[in-house]
């Protein structure tokens, strides 16, 4: 009776242990990209969280009190920085596990709002705070380097929290690391024929993904919420595609700006969208090189046809 007890004991342990070193290592990220990297780096182990929403901005979001309890609770967690996620510095001072801020990871390739562009062409634009000239640009996870870099962080992170999967970290890092490199080859190729061509933006977000493939927006038309711009700056704006001729004005998705049909009506304008977010995308191994594909295609898509 005591050896049959004693091996119950034993196995009740060995079935506890296993299922300890299977647990899930719980992942948040504050926006759906970086969760996307999240997701190529944990496969097969586990599924990250996200914080926002789909269509939140990162720059205005306000926690409720499930999100601070996920913020606290959670074992890692990423974000871009207080550049992007103003709301979130005030609650991770109470945080006890490690946060890292993206954009001071060594190795990390960032851009400042007015970098490269002429400024007679962007001298008509207006600037919210979060881009102003000068201002760091955020959107550093639409550079498939950075990407690499942000991979590999998350996977030395995993590996310490979860040392008994360190090899599968590591080789799903290098799988996330031999996708981008083909995908880059194959973006270079698409988006090759459109260079030069003329196109706007409602959002200046995209500054990474056109360094990074040889692009250049001709001009930002900016709408602060929801507030319509005066008829003088309309004026200007109209006068900015007339010049132009045949282009692309992209907006973001989920909403397209009212201004958009005013402004280019008449005009040999095609409407269309950019998303930076991913917002519709599935999350798994495979997501963060649908986003950059997908924004690839939408970009080619309009341009090849002007």
């Amino acid at each position: 009776m005591s050896r049959l007890f004693s091996a119950a004991s034993l196995l009740l342990v060995t079935l506890l242990s296993s299922h300890a070193a299977q647990a899930e290592v719980r992942v948040l990220t504050s926006i759906k990209p970086l969760q996307l990297i999240a997701a190529a780096v944990q496969d097969g182990l586990g599924t990250p969280e996200v914080l926002l929403p789909p269509g939140a901005s990162p720059h205005h979001y306000a926690l409720r009190p499930s999100d601070v309890r996920r913020v606290r609770e959670v074992e890692l967690l990423y974000w871009v920085g207080a550049d992007l996620e103003s709301f979130l510095p005030r609650v991770l001072s109470g945080r006890e596990q490690p946060s890292v801020a993206l954009q001071n990871l060594p190795g990390m390739h960032l851009r400042h709002f007015g970098e490269g562009h002429d400024e007679h062409a962007e001298a008509a634009e207006e600037h919210d705070s979060e881009h102003r000239p000068g201002a760091l640009d955020a959107h550093l996870w639409l550079l498939p380097a950075n990407a690499r870099v942000i991979a590999a962080k998350m996977a030395a992170d995993l590996a310490a929290v979860d040392p008994a999967n360190a090899a599968r970290y590591q080789a799903n890092l290098a799988a996330f690391d031999a996708r981008l490199g083909a995908l880059d080859q194959r973006l270079q190729r698409r988006l090759a024929g459109v260079r030069g061509k003329a196109y706007f933006v409602f959002h200046e977000a995209y500054d990474y993904f056109e360094a990074a493939y040889g692009l250049e927006h001709a001009g930002v038309f900016s709408v602060l919420g929801e507030v319509q711009p005066g008829a003088q700056h309309v004026a200007a704006m109209r006068e900015r595609l007339q010049q132009a001729g045949p282009s692309c004005v992209f907006s973001e998705p989920p909403l397209r700006p009212r201004l958009a049909e005013t402004l280019t009506a008449g005009l040999p304008v095609t409407l269309a969208e950019l998303d930076a977010m991913g917002g519709a995308l599935a999350v798994d191994a495979g997501g963060y090189e649908r986003l950059l594909e997908q924004l690839g295609e939408e970009l080619a898509g309009c341009l090849e046809g002007l």
